[in-house]
């Protein structure tokens, strides 16, 4: 599997947020590294098909996104870096839900929703509430979302934003288990959350 950036660029009246990035990735796990403003989650807001790029293109396996049409966002999963939970689920409930939203059947739901939970450490706590839980868990929970549908590309802004250290390293562990046989991409602007992967 290939996803290629191609001269991708993005421009807001005068100003250019993303200029002319070539990149070719396949499976493994790759780091946006930069200071906040400087176009990370312009150029991951894109590549989900989120944001039109102003020039250049987005291919998957030789094959353009728009071309590819729904069969491309089936390849995804994202999590943004202001991911907006329902305060008031709890997290089995919000992990169903989300599947739902992702078009999964019930049985696929509960199923993945069951794996998943247990994956990131959350299986002990799956009923209590989101509103209860501290930042590692919910961006624990973000990155679980994000793998209800088997994505292969996966696609995960600040995942380690507000996180003490021992959170950040079992964040680490985690995405690289992820890892194994999809593109993961991430954004930060801390060194040492990709220094373990590959940087564009």
């Amino acid at each position: 599997m290939q996803l290629q950036l191609k001269n991708l660029c993005k421009q807001y009246g005068t100003k250019c947020a993303v200029n002319h990035v070539n990149a070719s990735l396949s499976p493994g796990v790759y780091g946006l590294l930069g200071a906040n403003g400087a176009g990370k989650t312009t150029l991951m807001r894109m590549i989900c098909g989120v944001l039109k790029p102003s020039s250049g293109s987005i291919r998957l396996n030789g094959k353009s996104i728009e071309e590819l049409g729904e069969r491309y966002y089936s390849h995804l999963g994202y999590m943004p870096q202001d991911f907006g939970f329902y305060p008031d689920f709890t997290a089995r409930e919000f992990m169903l839900y989300m599947a739902a939203v992702k078009g999964l059947d019930a049985k696929t739901a509960k199923q993945r929703t069951e794996h998943l939970l247990h994956m990131v450490n959350l299986q002990d706590v799956a009923n209590k509430k989101v509103k209860s839980y501290s930042g590692g868990m919910k961006q624990r929970l973000g990155i679980a979302q994000a793998e209800l549908n088997h994505p292969s590309i996966l696609i995960l802004d600040e995942p380690t934003a507000g996180l003490d250290p021992k959170e950040r390293v079992r964040f680490r562990n985690l995405i690289s288990d992820f890892a194994k046989e999809k593109i993961v991409i991430l954004s930060t602007h801390i060194v040492s959350d990709v220094s373990q992967g590959k940087t564009a």
